[in-house]
This record gives C-alpha cells, sequence and structure tokens, in this order.
C-alpha cells in the first residue's frame, strides 16, 4: 500500500493522487494497452492460471466441456498455422450465404438483382447470428420477470459512438482510418479488384452507419426503464417499420428450435423511433441500385468484421491504425492471452471449473457472505436517516432490500461434469478450425437463447463466468453476483485486515446492492418487475437529489472534457451509496470484534486504511484516447473521479482525514442520495 502513495500529497486535497501518485508513476501503460490498473493486473494473473489449465495433459481433465476448452485453446494458438494457410477462404464462403459482398467481387448485374435484402438479413441475423441495423434477443421480461419475451433494440454502429460519425467531415481522421481499414480488409480478401473501387463502396458504407448514428439515441437519454418499454406484437411492428415481413424474419430463427411465432407474438421495443426512421432510410435504399448495394455491401462488412479476429495477421492487424486512433493503443498483446480470453467467452464455465478447482479457496465463501449481510444491514439502517423517504417507500425499500439474493464464487454445477457437458450440448469444438469454432459457437448461442423463449426464467444463471474479475447486479433476478476471479488479493483475503477487506471488496458491495437503488434499480420492485412502488412525492424529492449528482460529475474534467453526468448517473449513485454501506458496515463489524493490529510502517487509523483500501482499488492510468472514448461511452465515470466524487461527498471521510472545511476534499454543498 505505501508502495502506491504519495504523501506529499495532502489527502484533503488530492485523496486519489495521495492514495495512487506513486503508483501512477510506477506503473506505465504497458505496450499494447489503452488502461492499465488494479483490475487488469488482476485480470493477466487469472490469465496465467487459466493458461497452466489449459495447457495441462488432457486425460487430466474430468469433463467433455473441459477438453472442449483445451481443443479451442489449442486452435486459437494455431501452432501449425492452418489460419495462415486458409487466408480469407473462410470468411469469403461465409459471405455466400447472404449473396457475397459486392465491394470485393467483379460487377454483377444480374446477380445484384436477384439479391433480396429480407432474406439476406434473415440469414445474417437468424442463422450466423451476426449484427447490423438493429438488434433483438429473448430474454427477461422486464414488466414479467418469471418469463422470456423477444426485446429489440438500436444497433448498428460499427465505431464506438455516433459522436464519431456525427458533424464530421470527410477529413476527419478517425473516418479516414476507418475508410483505410475497411479497404485494407477488402484488399486482403480479393487483390484483384481495384482498391479505389472497394474504397468508393466502403465510402457508401460509411454513409449508410453515419445515417443509423443521426436516428440513434444516446445512452444518457435512455435512463428511463418505463418509457423505454413499448409492449407490442410482431403485427404493430409490421405497421411501425414495415421495411421487414417481421413475421418471416422471426419464424426464420424460431424455426431452428421448432416455435411457431404468430402476428400476436408479444415483442418489447426500447427504441420504436428508431426503427420506424431505419425503416424509412431502408425503404429509400432498396428502390435503386446503388442503395441495394450499400444495404448489402453494409450487411457483408458487419459479417466481415465480426469473423476478422479468426482471420490471418494481416487481417488482425489492418485496424491497428484505427485502434490507436481511438484507444491510444494498437491492441498487441501475446497470442497466448488473446487465447485465454477468446476461450474464456465462448467455454466460460468449462474454464471457470478449472479455475475455480486451482484457485478458489473454499474458505473465502463464508467470510464474503457475512461481510455482504454486514453491508446490506448497514444500508437498510441508513433507510431511517433519509429524510427525502416518505414511510411507506422506506418500508418497501427495506423489503426489497432483504429480498436480494447474492451468489459468490461460482455455480455449483460447473463442478459435475455431467452438468457442465449438457450445458454445451452438441457444440462441435476442432483443435485445428478455429474459425469455424466461432462460426459453430455464434450459431450454438443462439439456438440456446432462441429455446428460452417458452421457458421459465431461472434466476439461479450466472450472467458473469467464474475467472472475471468483476461483479454485477441484475435488476430482474434483484440478485448480487461475485465471481471467484475477483474475490482474491487485492480486492479479498481472509487474512487480511477487516479495514481492507471492507474497504476494497465491502466497497464493491455495496456497489452492487445500491443499483438495486439507483436510477434504474429503483424502477423494478423486489420481484424484479418494472412497476411503480414509490410514493410520487418522494421520487420528486430523489430526482431532485440525482440532480446535485449529474451536475457535480458534470463539473469534472479530464484533459478539458467534461463528464457526462447523466450518462454515470447510475453508477456514480451505486459509488457513492457503496462506500457509505461499506464504511458503516466495517464501523459495525469492527465495534463487536478485537481491535486488530495496524499496518507497520503506515501511519494510519482503521478508519483510514478502510479509505486507503477503497481508493487503491482504482489506481489506474489510461491513455488519452482511452479516456475520451470512456467519456463518450461508458456509464462509469474515470478511475480518478470514482474516488474524489464518493469521498468528497461523504462526512465521515472528513471526519477521519480532519479535512478543514471547503477544501476540495470537503466542499460546503456536498451531495447524499443513499
Amino acid at each position: 500500500m505505501m508502495s502506491a502513495m504519495d504523501t506529499s500529497v495532502d489527502p484533503c486535497q488530492d485523496f486519489f493522487q495521495y492514495a495512487c501518485g506513486r503508483w501512477i508513476r510506477t506503473n506505465p501503460i504497458p505496450a499494447g494497452k489503452p488502461i492499465w490498473g488494479t483490475f487488469d493486473r488482476l485480470w493477466q494473473d487469472n490469465q496465467i492460471v487459466m493458461k497452466t489449465i489449459l495447457e495441462q495433459p488432457a486425460e487430466s481433465l474430468v469433463s467433455e466441456a473441459e477438453k472442449r476448452a483445451q481443443r479451442y485453446y489449442q486452435s486459437c494458438l494455431d501452432v501449425n498455422e492452418t489460419m495462415e494457410a486458409l487466408g480469407g477462404k473462410p470468411v469469403i464462403d461465409l459471405l455466400t450465404q447472404i449473396g457475397g459482398w459486392p465491394a470485393i467481387e467483379p460487377s454483377n448485374a444480374e446477380a445484384e438483382k436477384r439479391w433480396v435484402f429480407q432474406g439476406a438479413l434473415q440469414t445474417a441475423h437468424n442463422v450466423m447470428n451476426m449484427g447490423g441495423f438493429f438488434t433483438w434477443a429473448v430474454a427477461e421480461d422486464d414488466k414479467n420477470s418469471s418469463r422470456h419475451i423477444i426485446q429489440m433494440d438500436q444497433s448498428g454502429l460499427t465505431l464506438p459512438n455516433r459522436d464519431y460519425y456525427i458533424n464530421k467531415t470527410e477529413s476527419d481522421e478517425i473516418l479516414i482510418a476507418y475508410l483505410d481499414y475497411m479497404t485494407k480488409v477488402g484488399v486482403l480478401l480479393n487483390a484483384a479488384v481495384d482498391p479505389q473501387e472497394i474504397r468508393k463502396q466502403m465510402k457508401d458504407v460509411i454513409e449508410l452507419e453515419t445515417r443509423i448514428a443521426q436516428i440513434t439515441v444516446s445512452s444518457a437519454e435512455r435512463r428511463d426503464e418505463e418509457k423505454l418499454y413499448h409492449a407490442l406484437t410482431i403485427a404493430d411492428l409490421r405497421n411501425l417499420a414495415p421495411f421487414l415481413d417481421w413475421n418471416a424474419y422471426f419464424q426464420s430463427a424460431f424455426s431452428q428450435v421448432n416455435i411457431t411465432i404468430t402476428p400476436t407474438h408479444p415483442v418489447v421495443v426500447f427504441s420504436p423511433d428508431f426503427l420506424r426512421n431505419l425503416s424509412i432510410i431502408i425503404e429509400e435504399l432498396v428502390t435503386n441500385d446503388r442503395g441495394k448495394r450499400m444495404l448489402h455491401n453494409y450487411m457483408g462488412w458487419h459479417v466481415v468484421r465480426s469473423y476478422l479476429s479468426y482471420l490471418p495477421k494481416a487481417f488482425r492487424e489492418a485496424g491497428k491504425i484505427l485502434r490507436k486512433l481511438l484507444m491510444g493503443s494498437d491492441g498487441n498483446e501475446e497470442t497466448w492471452r488473446s487465447c485465454v480470453t477468446d476461450t474464456n467467452s465462448v467455454l466460460g464455465f468449462a474454464v471457470g471449473a478449472m479455475f475455480v478447482k486451482q484457485n478458489f479457496h473454499g474458505e473465502s465463501k463464508p467470510l464474503a457472505e457475512n461481510m455482504i449481510a454486514a453491508v446490506k444491514e448497514a444500508f437498510k439502517n441508513n433507510f431511517d436517516n433519509l429524510d427525502w423517504m416518505d414511510d411507506e417507500t422506506r418500508l418497501a425499500a427495506r423489503d426489497k432490500a432483504d429480498a436480494i439474493t447474492d451468489m459468490i464464487g461460482y455455480p455449483k454445477f460447473i463442478l459435475n461434469p455431467e452438468e457442465l457437458d449438457e450445458l454445451y450440448g452438441d457444440l462441435k469444438i476442432e483443435s485445428n478450425e478455429y474459425f469455424l469454432n466461432n462460426v459453430r459457437s455464434n450459431q450454438f448461442a443462439l439456438r440456446q437463447n432462441l429455446i428460452k423463449l417458452n421457458e421459465p426464467v431461472n434466476k439461479t444463471l450466472w450472467g458473469m463466468t467464474p475467472s472475471m474479475v468483476n461483479a454485477y447486479y441484475t435488476p430482474n433476478k434483484n440478485q448480487i453476483v461475485f465471481p471467484a476471479g475477483i474475490l482474491q488479493q487485492p480486492f479479498f483475503d481472509n487474512s487480511f485486515p477487516y479495514a481492507l477487506n471492507f474497504g476494497a471488496m465491502g466497497v464493491v458491495m455495496g456497489h452492487e446492492l445500491t443499483h438495486a437503488f439507483d436510477d434504474q434499480g429503483r424502477e423494478f420492485d423486489r420481484n424484479g418487475d418494472l412497476a411503480p412502488w414509490w410514493n410520487n412525492a418522494t421520487i420528486e424529492r430523489f430526482q431532485k437529489r440525482t440532480e446535485c449528482l449529474i451536475q457535480q460529475y458534470s463539473s469534472y474534467t479530464i484533459n478539458g472534457q467534461p463528464l457526462n453526468g447523466k450518462q454515470t448517473l447510475g453508477e456514480n449513485i451505486a459509488d457513492n451509496g457503496g462506500l457509505k454501506a461499506a464504511f458503516h458496515a466495517f464501523d459495525n463489524w469492527s465495534s463487536t470484534r478485537d481491535e486488530e493490529l495496524l499496518l507497520p510502517g503506515l501511519n494510519l487509523t482503521r478508519n483510514q486504511l478502510f479509505f486507503l483500501a477503497f481508493a487503491q482499488v482504482w489506481c489506474s492510468s489510461s491513455t488519452k484516447e482511452a479516456l475520451h472514448l470512456q467519456i463518450l461511452n461508458d456509464p462509469h465515470s474515470p478511475a480518478r473521479y470514482r474516488v474524489i466524487g464518493p469521498v468528497s461527498n461523504m462526512p465521515e471521510f472528513s471526519s477521519v482525514f480532519k479535512c478543514q472545511p471547503d477544501t476540495p476534499m470537503n466542499p460546503k454543498n456536498k451531495c447524499e442520495i443513499w
């Protein structure tokens, strides 16, 4: 802890710099990385564990799922250079399913005339499981979380945010790099075609994506779950967006799992205006040859870009300049690391089974459970101090908090070889077919999603694999989840002083718990249903307090760019509420236990250690470009403000560090919600 601190800085002036200043100076961002911090370092440690277990002898693996994970990993390493030998042929073969990719093929008027938008889109979306134009999936119904329903939303952009397209000129360096990237990929797939012709047709694709960006609503304007929810039927979609025969479209997907879709089937649309405007764009384009080619090329590009990672090195490196502009790094990392990450993405619970047997010790779980209970109790006890909340809502909030379930470490079924094998069913994985492994895993994931439509919701299913260094709250399940990957040093350890465990992991627990009561989570009741359960006057007072947080975080800047306090509101509420709940949980916990010895060399009280442990979770550095992208896209505030934002709102912090009034960490005006 000492090695990370910059004790020349007054903690009341800048607590982030005090806690992390030396860490930032002595931990430069590794080559190829846009961000480097505590989470990233622990993930790299977890990758080493996964590499070791994936490279152990096959006979030591106890399930077919684990053997599939090993074969997938071997196919990614590609020691026999199968990928290089195949070149771009696998993706060209795939493109034939949607009628090819006109940009890289000789002009063929007859073929273009025969091309049908609906059929090609059905294949891309509902057979290949590719993206483009919009997105849909089977998921828990927000208003009836016990059932599954079809959900639709806006999508369709390649660049990470609409702002990269809107009000830009042709000389914009990111759009030029994007066009160069697309052209380079096209030439790699067919060097016989004139690069200028490919470039011309890819400019049309960017034009289409720009039009889609113009009708895309920013995430900051999509925070009210009730306003987003629009219950329609398949028949209603035809009136809303007549560019497709929607019954045929959805039937092309569900026929694969023997489910019949009818015009009266329910569907939830989160972005009806987007679909309506998208329909206008597509209906205009399908009426002329250039427009049809634009749609076809867009679809082809979205298939190709989805599979570039599974093609030879030249394809994988084609986007280095664009990535450098977007992220400030070229993204290079050791092959084995990217292969571990890929394997965890495709067969994460099989990898997780091996990971927890190797790395997660059972004695961690009871302490984690006790800490969650303590944080939850402290959070609930604070309800009585909230003068903006009426008694009826306070009682209901307590009821919801009591109903929150927690899952820790890993799902039990993964240690049962038969149950684990059942999860991956008939998914075929071969050790020398990296590209095809990913084609098959995409299609397998699609079928697994489709089949849920007629099944009841299983609220014990995990949405994150055990090795991940993360945690989450699910409003539909009213559930918090802490994977094994984060329940280790520096976040958590049975041997740590309580101040360190509560300051690091306890705040993460409080953060996820508070999400149940942030501006979006509060709209869901104790059962996980989107339903009104707050008094209207209390809602008004809550929203007034959220305005304080929005203004506070919007006043922060990074490299001259202001944060978007509205976009980050939910995470900022969770950061502030989580820190407060964890601190009071630690205070209550300590009062019933023997005094622990202070850490040698650190002249800090136990309460000061708590705040230091919290802040050092966020020690990190980012490239200027990555920070710009984070401010545009991420619902989380940058690390610096995840520390100084919450501590500057906590009188307890100022008391612990004896901060004088009106110092930066103890401003006169503070924001408090939970």
